[in-house]
């Protein structure tokens, strides 16, 4: 087991944060595209008490609004080559991040881990951060628009709330 540590800007890195899911279970390169979304956002959303200072964050990259929902390019250049295949477990590299950021990742794989890649993208595509990220274009134009801290900040804040009442 190896202990994930963060930088001096406070972000762990995002190869960790990969390899905590792949050492969850195997899945398509879309499904860990989107565990990664949740788990940024969830983070972002609960780790944070303001709009306006989102400096606690999972880890640096941000997502772009892809056709298939939010992306990081450097995870789907690093995973490309398995197409609609899984991506195979790897329990040989096991990450474990400190206790609040490992309870939200494992919150993360509890609510969205028995969903396929294609039913996490449906999700995404109708939550207004992807949404807004991508309006004006058409469900097929490619897109590199990228979905705002501020606006996932806003969205889950307010989901959260509705969600208690």
């Amino acid at each position: 087991m190896r202990i994930a540590e963060r930088n001096e800007q406070g972000y762990y890195e995002l190869g960790d944060v990969v390899q905590w899911f792949l050492s969850q279970g195997s899945m398509s390169p879309k499904k860990l595209q989107k565990l990664l979304y949740y788990a940024h956002s969830w983070t972002l959303t609960l780790g944070n008490e303001s709009v306006d200072e989102l400096d606690k964050r999972l880890f640096k990259e941000g997502f772009e609004a892809w056709v298939h929902g939010p992306v990081i390019p450097s995870v789907y250049h690093e995973f490309k080559e398995y197409g609609f295949s899984n991506i195979p477990l790897n329990e040989k590299d096991v990450v474990q991040f400190d206790e609040e950021i490992e309870n939200v990742l494992n919150q993360v794989w509890e609510v969205y881990g028995d969903y396929t890649g294609n039913e996490l993208e449906s999700m995404t595509h109708q939550e207004l951060p992807w949404l807004t990220a991508r309006k004006g274009l058409s469900p097929i134009e490619p897109s590199q628009n990228p979905i705002s801290d501020t606006e996932i900040f806003n969205y889950y804040l307010n989901e959260m709330i509705q969600g208690s009442n």
